[in-house]
């Protein structure tokens, strides 16, 4: 009877370790004695052989894959800090487990490598205003490299880009400086905008006196409305032109 038992808690044990169950975005690559079974297994149940069978389970799942930060010089020189994020997937189990060791390590270090080689060709502002096009790039080379080893990168994004205090005063500097300068600019245009209105005006009035004094009467009126003790005398203007015309003419 004891041998019976033995026997049935041997087969038992036996089963528990032939039968693996997969989900439904896992696959099971198999190596028997040493060898690669020609295609992964699963989803569902996968029988394999105890002893001679060893299985590696791989995951087919969008997966992260953080980048450290990375110390980058830009092309023109700037300084900066910059951590990413890797987003892959396996898309041929079989490739992830013989073509590299491991190849979440190995993507991480060939991320590394590739933010500080393709940053260093950008210069800061483009870093900044075409963080896209920097992201595309990224993304292009890492696939191409990782595509050997049966794994896909479906995106990569930039998530922080950290500057030296120096370097954030001298970046503060030249921003006040940028908008000094737009506001100056602005200025001299409203003053260019003001000074051919007036031209305008003056060549309408040299046209028509009579535009003069109404302007004139008009100011009176604005004062007038003020309720101040400002007292104004009304002078002719004709009274005026005489005076001028008389220094123009020149003794005899």
């Amino acid at each position: 009877m004891s041998a019976i038992v033995i026997v049935i808690i041997i087969v038992v044990l036996f089963l528990m370790s032939a039968i693996k169950v997969m989900a439904e975005y896992e696959r099971a690559v198999i190596f028997r004695l040493g060898r690669l079974l020609p295609a992964a297994k699963g989803p569902g149940l996968v029988l394999i052989f105890p002893i001679i069978d060893r299985l590696v389970k791989i995951s087919l799942q969008v997966d992260t894959l953080d980048v450290p930060p990375q110390d980058v010089i830009t092309r023109d020189n700037v300084t900066c800090t910059v951590t990413a994020v890797v987003y892959y997937r396996v898309i041929d189990p079989q490739k992830a487990v013989v073509e590299v060791k491991n190849f979440r390590f190995a993507s991480s270090q060939f991320a590394q490598t590739t933010l500080r080689a393709v940053l260093g060709e950008v210069e800061f502002d483009d870093l900044l205003s075409s963080r896209e096009k920097v992201n595309l790039r990224l993304q292009t080379i890492l696939d191409e490299r990782t595509e050997p080893w049966g794994v896909k990168v479906t995106d990569v994004v930039i998530k922080a880009v950290d500057l030296p205090e120096t370097m954030q005063r001298a970046i503060a500097r030249q921003a006040e400086a940028e908008r000094e300068k737009r506001a100056k600019i602005i200025h001299a245009d409203g003053e260019y905008e003001a000074s051919a209105r007036l031209s305008d005006a003056a060549a309408i009035i040299a046209r028509e006196p009579i535009a003069l004094q109404l302007r004139y009467l008009q100011t009176l009126v604005e004062i007038g409305t003020e309720k101040n003790t400002t007292v104004v005398f009304p002078l002719p203007l004709d009274l005026i032109d005489v005076f001028m015309n008389a220094r123009t003419v020149k003794p005899q």
